[in-house]
């Protein structure tokens, strides 16, 4: 009966504060106006204060980061007002000057219905942070390592089909043989002819792109070609064209099919002879230009039809290139989404770090009608609207929306992330040389230590 009055008499604030010094974690209590009232005993050793220092008045804005002081200080103040906060990671200085990471989890103290003050827990967590921020930096080194490998002239990609192309663009560019290349809508023509261009003897020149479909005939052909004074009411002075302007460079003709017979036969005498007459010229200029063309029609079946010159086709047609739609190239989505989401950061100012895997999943389910240049727009899109680190399905343009898996991703719908589309590659770039981990970093051109480093990141066993 004594020990129980005496349990009942026992102090609940003294009970509290010897319990709190028997914990592993800082507890503290602060006053409402931002002084530290109690700390426990390990929460002065990890300070680095002393009992009279606190006593002395040790304000939070002392203690707290000062980048972190203002998000800290608003929720001390929400705290004060009742208003529910939920736990958060500050950046905490000691009195050396040193600091660490903690997880800072508060209440109020009340006093009958009035809030007296704030109590609060802190876990040191610095560790954890340090280990997140140690995988985020091996990530993005190796992100930045996988794009430089799969990389060629501003354009990424992993796939076959790519690859065998960017093997024969070097070549290609040695020469000043004219180029077609074919590919729909949006899969990177224009990349490639500057490609070829950035590769070539005429590099140091002028690269000149013009799109010979949106242009009418009379607009066309002096865009091309110039004109002279007086070649029509409002040409007041000479003014060169396209051909001028890449003089010992390159001149790019996209959308070369939707061009009219007229002009067909005006493009081939500058093929056939290197020369052409501008708009209201009576002389012949030479063109020291290398030309690339390019379209998304079929050229040969024009010709069958009568609407495309055959002899055009074949004066352009000396060096092909065919570009595979992006629903051919599933493999390379999630590369590009990393390269979009890099080059998004810098143009934007923001550090999103990726796509979620539920946005992986339906980029990887989509078709893409528009090809590259819709990923590109849908990432763009999706920036605009991401204020995290993370592109969520919320970000993405409506149209994406209900978008499910279907059977024609070719097994790469499964794929959730750009790291487990690297860890399946690589796996498969060791099956390829019989298992050898040398050979296999000798394939990929990275040092046989980079390479275990990846496997061990990826999860991937050495066996």
């Amino acid at each position: 009966m004594a020990e129980k009055m005496k349990y009942q008499s026992y102090d609940w604030k003294t009970r509290f504060s010897d319990t709190a010094e028997l914990l592993p974690n800082i507890i503290c209590e602060v006053d409402t106006k931002g002084y530290l009232t109690w700390v426990n005993r390990i929460g002065l050793d990890r300070f680095k204060y002393t009992a009279k220092q606190f006593q002395e008045g040790v304000h939070l804005s002392r203690i707290i980061h000062p980048d972190d002081l203002d998000e800290g200080m608003a929720n001390v103040q929400a705290l004060l007002e009742g208003k529910s906060v939920e736990p958060m990671e500050y950046r905490m200085v000691h009195s050396d000057g040193s600091w660490a990471v903690y997880e800072v989890n508060s209440a109020p103290i009340f006093k009958g219905e009035r809030i007296a003050g704030i109590r609060t827990c802190l876990f040191d967590i610095s560790e954890r942070v340090e280990a997140e921020d140690k995988a985020k930096r091996k990530v993005n080194d190796l992100r930045v390592e996988m794009r430089h490998k799969f990389s060629f002239e501003n354009m990424v990609s992993r796939s076959e089909q790519m690859r065998k192309i960017f093997d024969t663009l070097p070549p290609i560019a040695d020469v000043t043989s004219t180029v077609l290349i074919y590919g729909a809508s949006g899969t990177g023509k224009e990349l490639v002819a500057r490609a070829i261009h950035g590769l070539s003897p005429r590099a140091g020149k002028n690269f000149v792109a013009i799109n010979c479909g949106a242009l009418p005939d009379n607009l066309l052909e002096s865009e091309l070609f110039g004109y002279k004074a007086g070649a029509f009411t409002d040409a007041k002075k000479d003014k060169p064209g396209k051909f001028a302007s890449a003089e010992g460079g390159v001149i790019f003709l996209d959308e070369i099919g939707d061009i009219s017979p007229a002009m067909q036969v005006k493009l081939l005498r500058v093929l056939q002879e290197r020369v052409y007459e501008p708009l209201g010229g009576t002389s012949s200029v030479k063109a020291d230009v290398r030309v690339i063309a390019a379209t998304n029609r079929d050229l040969p079946a024009m010709i069958v039809e009568g609407t495309f010159r055959d002899d055009l086709f074949y004066r352009l047609n000396v060096l092909k290139i065919k570009l595979p739609t992006l629903s051919e190239r599933r493999s390379d989505i999630p590369l590009l989404c990393d390269h979009f989401v890099s080059q998004f950061n810098r143009r934007f100012g923001k550090s999103v770090e990726e796509v979620s895997p539920e946005v992986m999943e339906t980029l990887l389910a989509y078709d893409y009608p528009g090809n590259i240049r819709e990923l590109e727009n849908i990432i763009e899109h999706a920036f605009v609207f991401c204020h995290e680190g993370v592109i969520m399905p919320q970000h993405l343009p409506e149209e994406l929306s209900g978008i499910e898996r279907t059977g024609d991703a070719s097994g790469l719908a499964g794929y959730a992330s750009f790291a487990e589309l690297e860890a399946d590659y690589l796996r498969a770039v060791i099956e390829e040389v019989g298992g050898s981990r040398l050979e296999a970093a000798k394939r990929l051109g990275i040092h046989k230590s980079t390479l275990f480093r990846k496997l061990k990141s990826l999860g991937i066993s050495e066996e």
